[in-house]
């Protein structure tokens, strides 16, 4: 393909969600805010443009025959005594190709939606520049060639994400949950930033085809050995189970309901919540190198959608029950690749993100819906009863109801042997710090840090604490 064409189409997928993201930026720090018609036409528009530009690649790459296309932007850093590079650089494949296609189209659609949702909502600004900045991660995660321009993307989309759960910043409960979120997340990118460390050692580059061999996706093998293999991909696993809510993050994914509807359903339906499973499938050469990783992701990603079955069927509300949902599809996802199934991976998260953002863009008329349907049968919907009714005793579904409504103690258990370790490690440091203090300075300092942030404790304690229902 022509080194212009290539680069003309492969930087307007880029540069349309960067201009969106620099006009709403700038207009918010102006005086002239920009009207809820101007926003709405310009995120139509320059969507349209990253959709056309991204279908114009592919038809190009069906005409010549490439089956990868790489647009470079060249070295931002270079450190050579260091053997660093960071390198701006983008690739048009079989992976990229749908999955940025699929980002445009669910982007669009969910835009349109929250133009007329959010309409005279005093946070409709902010929403839309929540929503560019999660547009830019997006297509950038999904079209980077190399693992830092990943990494740039991968934690754009978690910046957003955690903005828009506490979208609604005045009631306490959005704002706790979004901290969770970040913090899960943090836990996440260290994982994702030390195998990118890694990487760049074991290979010299962070060019994906340093590491997962030349060829194109998903046919390439890794020239890394497979204890290496094991070490690294572990660490990507750890990062992907963060940002798609696989056993044993979970508990984040119910939480982050607080935010808007048109939110919740591109995020945490359609994109956000498959971006680990895309960060799986582009690292798969090296999955393919160890057997026991394989066996990891395959364990992960039963567990996973085993959790979402039996959480999601006690659920009370709509977009709860349609997360746990996501949940068991997006394990089912990750099995299907530590498998092998690539091309069968990437088919379900396409068809899995279009209808989950579907049923999330309707679950706020689920009532008037199901209300139709019954008029349409004449009657109640008759009631079916499942396999877990019919095999299972009455006392095993008690208590996969009461592993459900606890949500697994998923929460409990990392605060127990996560969290609480790390705090008390950094107590210790503070009463160490204030001890010598106190010593040098012949007086006391100051009081504990933790004495001053009690009060907040007690607060999300309170809100971090799921309702008990009895079954019915």
């Amino acid at each position: 393909m022509n080194e212009w064409v290539a680069r003309f189409f492969g930087l307007g997928a880029v540069g349309a969600p960067l201009l969106l993201l620099s006009t709403f930026g700038l207009a918010t720090f102006s005086d002239r805010k920009l009207s809820e018609r101007t926003m709405a036409r310009l995120t139509a528009s320059c969507v349209s443009y990253g959709l056309f530009s991204v279908v114009a690649m592919f038809l190009m790459m069906l005409w010549t025959g490439d089956r990868e296309v790489p647009v470079e932007v060249g070295d931002w850093v270079a450190l050579p005594a260091e053997d660093f590079h960071f390198r701006l650089k983008f690739l048009f494949d079989r992976l990229s190709v749908p999955f940025s296609a699929l980002t445009f189209m669910l982007v669009g659609v969910t835009g349109a939606f929250a133009n007329r949702y959010l309409h005279r909502e005093p946070g409709y600004r902010r929403f839309f520049l929540y929503f560019a900045v999660f547009l830019m991660g997006m297509v950038v995660a999904a079209l980077a060639g190399t693992i830092e321009t990943l990494f740039i993307g991968w934690e754009l989309v978690g910046l957003a994400s955690a903005l828009l759960v506490a979208f609604f910043h005045e009631r306490s409960a959005p704002v706790v949950n979004a901290q969770r979120i970040w913090t899960v997340y943090r836990i996440s990118d260290a994982a994702f930033l030390i195998a990118a460390l890694t990487l760049h050692h074991l290979s010299g580059a962070g060019d994906f085809a340093a590491f997962t061999g030349s060829g194109p996706w998903p046919q390439s093998e890794t020239v890394i050995a497979p204890g290496q293999a094991f070490g690294v991909g572990l660490l990507l696993l750890i990062a992907a189970a963060g940002k798609s809510a696989l056993v044993p993050f979970s508990g984040w994914l119910p939480r982050a309901m607080e935010g808007p509807t048109p939110s919740s359903a591109v995020f945490y339906g359609a994109l956000s919540v498959h971006l680990g499973a895309y960060l799986l499938l582009r690292v798969s050469p090296i999955l393919n190198a160890s057997w026991l990783l394989c066996a990891c992701v395959v364990a992960i990603g039963a567990a996973s959608a085993l959790f979402g079955v039996v959480a999601g069927r006690v659920q009370t509300d709509i977009k709860s029950a349609l997360a746990y949902a996501s949940l068991t599809q997006v394990g089912v996802i990750t099995a299907e690749i530590g498998l092998g199934f690539r091309y069968v991976a990437l088919i379900h998260i396409i068809g899995h993100a279009c209808q989950r953002s579907l049923q999330l863009l309707r679950a706020p008329s689920l009532l008037n819906d199901y209300r139709l349907l019954e008029n349409a049968l004449g009657g109640p919907i008759p009631h079916v009863p499942g396999v877990t009714e019919q095999r299972l005793s009455p006392e095993t579904r008690l208590r996969l109801y009461r592993i459900g409504i606890d949500r697994g103690q998923l929460d409990a258990s990392l605060d127990r042997f996560v969290v609480r370790p790390f705090v008390r490690c950094f107590r210790w440091c503070d009463r160490m710090e204030r001890g010598w203090t106190d010593i040098l300075a012949g007086r006391r300092s100051r009081p504990p840090d933790h004495a001053r942030h009690r009060h907040l404790d007690q607060v999300v304690s309170k809100a971090t604490s799921p309702p008990i229902e009895e079954p019915s």
